[in-house]
């Protein structure tokens, strides 16, 4: 250890335990927290900053680690060095860069930049450290090839190029995108290309101060919580820095005789793009397959009507924000391409710039680019208005927004001028993923069973590429209701659910995340009884699945934005399933299928709001569920220590009052008595949280007998915040007091979550 490294550790060891033990003495931090901090940031940051192999490979950042320590900055030190950042669900995520002020550092001078750097933050070394344990569990299981993509955020692409090299060193033919590209893409290139595994470098919806990586297995799914646990457990928490290999891309092997052919074993890397090069991009003479086509080709195949889409198309006027994502290319190239001729592009304010400083965002620091979110919805609807003007806005039917991966849709819809006055007299309103999602479903149901205008095209074929273009209702409607099933988390609408019943369709419910949805519709083409204990992990519950031949899954939704369709069970283990899209959330996919909707209402002469209330709202055998999800805090997470013994204070006394519930005391709501309670355990983060049983899938207070009506508080298990989640619905609707209905209806949900925000907060 060099002398000035001697000091700076004696500071950081003053500093940090004088203000551990200050935190601890003013109960702002918990014991069991306090000794984790105690027992781990010393050594942690010790070991970082004098380990040899970290210097080598991240030679500034024993800089930026001086720099804090000098500055004082106790509070970041323990959050960046109290722990690993966590390997979850779907890969990797956390701060890049603790302050705006870091991420601009992050922004100008690359992956090395002198910020404050740690193994609870997500930066060069963090990577390097658990791509290496993914490569090794990789070879060691006979995996051959990857496929690497990257979004907009900031050092994104030079994070992929790194991660690309941990690969390629370690034998692995890589397979990566030439520029920023959705999420989705990058799963369906997988399956399409016989990978193995994928990587794309994002933290979805984040604020800019974050990034990761999503992990994907050969089907294009997360990994299963089995083979995640051996990847953590067995590979990733045995790697050190001293095994970190990197190879140089001029180093990974070229088939000399056909340098142009991607599935020669000679080349190991390729690259994943378009029809032709980008002008500047240095191909490194490798291949370039055009990845774009496949996957336009692929969501041809579930337009459900394509005569009425072609016909009706030109006449919708959509706009599209991309939320400075990778979705700004691949949503306005497929609306065109299927017929949308009226698409107008947000580009005020940089929204459609690859920019991960998110310019767009600059209100607030911790203000999420989320097209479900109604500040970036506004901030999308103004900055269109502001570029196109106020008469281009009352002319448009819709406005669609995808997340920086899109990998998550959004849908704004024009609302009648006589009602507007229920929507604060805007002219178009956001609509919440539950009821896009139960009109598109409703949408879809209806061609299947032939009852939407245009039928349901039978045999219309099962393309999958190239000459897919009048495909029609391929996808869409080759399995009976009988044989088909919906898979949704037990957070959202049950509109759905009883929508699905009365089309005759199946559903499953899991707990939270689209890696479960699939997992769960993988249990059923399995043909496991999903009542089994086996899967009260994955398994919320079932309704009309028992005893049912059920295999075809025609929609996986889930109230965080997140649509696909999987279809039917797999020609082989690592494919999509038969007539199936992508086995994750696509937002891109999302966005057409919507569209077709928006094309749907105009050919018989209403719109998507219109629509919405017609065939959900006023259908008795579905009705009005109001549902709302608000975030505490409202934007990013309670900061540190401090921030998640906060979360942990406010689950428990939220546990507490759940369990006087369940005791036989009285609760209200705004009025509305509460009649039961239930705490929902799956068995995640209970280590993170230092609480046995932690309630990682929420606790739930239900105000009717059916349990149609209830409130849940439910944590992150990632980020030190929480989300009140209500569903009410309501009763004796009728055609000329709908729209005051709903509306009373939403405001009773939010006076609701009020209420119980100030019980327990």
């Amino acid at each position: 250890m060099a002398i000035d490294d001697d000091a700076v550790v004696r500071k950081a060891k003053a500093g940090i335990s004088g203000f551990l033990e200050e935190q601890f003495r003013r109960g702002l931090i918990d014991e069991g927290l306090y000794e984790q901090a105690r027992l781990n940031v010393l050594p942690n940051l010790r070991r970082w900053l004098t380990d040899p192999h970290i210097g080598r490979l991240s030679p500034r950042l024993g800089d930026g680690l001086r720099s804090a320590v000098e500055a004082a900055r106790w509070d970041e030190l323990v959050e960046a060095y109290v722990d690993e950042i966590k390997f979850g669900t779907a890969g990797i995520r956390g701060k890049a860069a603790m302050s705006d002020e870091e991420l601009l550092i992050l922004s100008r001078e690359g992956m090395d930049a002198p910020i404050l750097k740690g193994p609870n933050t997500l930066n060069n070394i963090v990577l390097l450290l658990k791509s290496t344990g993914v490569a090794k569990y990789a070879t060691a299981h006979g995996l051959r090839s990857i496929v690497i993509g990257y979004d907009s955020r900031v050092a994104g692409r030079d994070f992929a190029w790194l991660v690309s090299g941990v690969f390629l060193a370690e034998g692995l033919k890589v397979y990566l995108f030439d520029e920023a590209g959705p999420y989705p893409e990058m799963t369906f290139a997988i399956p399409t290309l016989g990978a193995d595994m994928g990587i794309l470098i994002s933290a979805s919806h984040n604020d800019r101060r974050y990034n990761g990586y999503k992990l994907s297995a050969g089907t294009g799914s997360q990994f299963s919580p089995r083979e995640r646990s051996v990847i953590y457990n067995e590979y990733i928490r045995k790697t050190t820095p001293a095994q970190i290999a990197l190879l140089d891309f001029e180093d990974a092997g070229v088939d000399p005789d056909h340098p142009e052919d991607p599935r020669r074993d000679g080349n190991r890397l390729v690259f994943l793009g378009g029809a032709a090069p980008l002008a500047g991009f240095d191909y490194l003479g490798r291949p370039l397959v055009d990845i774009h086509r496949m996957y336009q080709d692929q969501i041809r195949g579930f337009i459900a009507d394509a005569a009425m889409m072609k016909s009706w198309a030109p006449s919708i006027g959509i706009g599209y924000c991309a939320f400075h994502g990778a979705g700004r290319k691949a949503v306005p190239r497929l609306l065109r391409d299927f017929g949308f001729t009226r698409v107008d592009t947000v580009t005020h304010h940089r929204l459609n710039e690859l920019n991960g400083l998110f310019p767009a965002f600059q209100e607030h620091p911790e203000q999420q680019p989320d097209p479900g979110d109604p500040t970036a919805s506004e901030i999308a609807v103004d900055a269109y208005v502001e570029q196109y003007g106020a008469d281009a806005m009352e002319a448009l039917d819709l406005m669609i927004g995808t997340d920086p991966d899109a990998d998550r849709a959004g849908l704004v819809v024009k609302v009648p001028p006589a009602l507007r006055k229920y929507h604060e007299n805007r002219s178009h309103v956001l609509l919440s993923a539950d009821d896009a999602w139960s009109l598109l479903l409703w949408y879809r149901l209806s061609q299947l069973a032939g009852n939407a205008r245009g039928g349901n095209a039978q045999d219309a074929g099962n393309t999958r590429g190239g000459n897919a273009q009048d495909a029609g209702n391929a996808r869409a409607s080759s399995r009976r209701p009988e044989e088909s099933f919906i898979v949704l988390s037990h957070i959202t609408t049950d509109a759905l659910v009883r929508l699905a019943r009365k089309h005759g369709v199946g559903v499953v419910k899991t707990w939270v995340g689209f890696g479960l949805i699939a997992n769960a519709v993988e249990r059923v083409w399995a043909g496991d009884d999903l009542s089994d204990s086996r899967f009260k992990d994955i398994i919320y519950q079932t309704v009309e699945m028992e005893g049912m031949p059920r295999r075809y899954n025609v929609g996986c939704l889930e109230q965080s934005n997140g649509f696909s369709i999987l279809g039917g069970p797999p020609d082989t283990a690592a494919a999509m399933g038969s007539n199936g899209h992508v086995r994750d959330k696509d937002g891109v996919f999302a966005a057409i299928l919507l569209a077709e909707v928006a094309a749907y209402a105009a050919s018989v002469g209403t719109t998507v709001y219109e629509l919405i209330d017609e065939q959900i709202y006023l259908d008795p055998d579905i009705g009005y569920f109001a549902t709302d999800v608000v975030p505490v805090p409202r934007w990013g997470e309670f900061k540190g220590l401090e921030g998640l013994t906060r979360k942990i204070g406010i689950l428990r006394r939220c546990a507490e009052l759940g369990q006087r519930v369940r005791d036989g005391a009285s609760l209200s709501l705004d009025g509305l008595p509460v009649r039961s309670s239930e705490t929902f355990v799956a068995g995640k983060y209970a280590d993170a949280h230092q609480w046995p049983g932690f309630p990682d899938e929420g606790i739930r207070f239900y105000f009717d007998e059916e349990r149609l009506n209830y409130l849940t508080v439910r944590p992150s298990g990632t980020s030190q915040c929480l989300r009140f989640h209500i569903q009410l619905k309501a009763e004796n609707l009728s055609r000329n007091g709908l729209a005051r209905q709903k509306y009373e209806t939403r405001m009773r949900a939010r006076k609701i979550i009020h209420a119980m925000r100030d019980l327990i907060m």
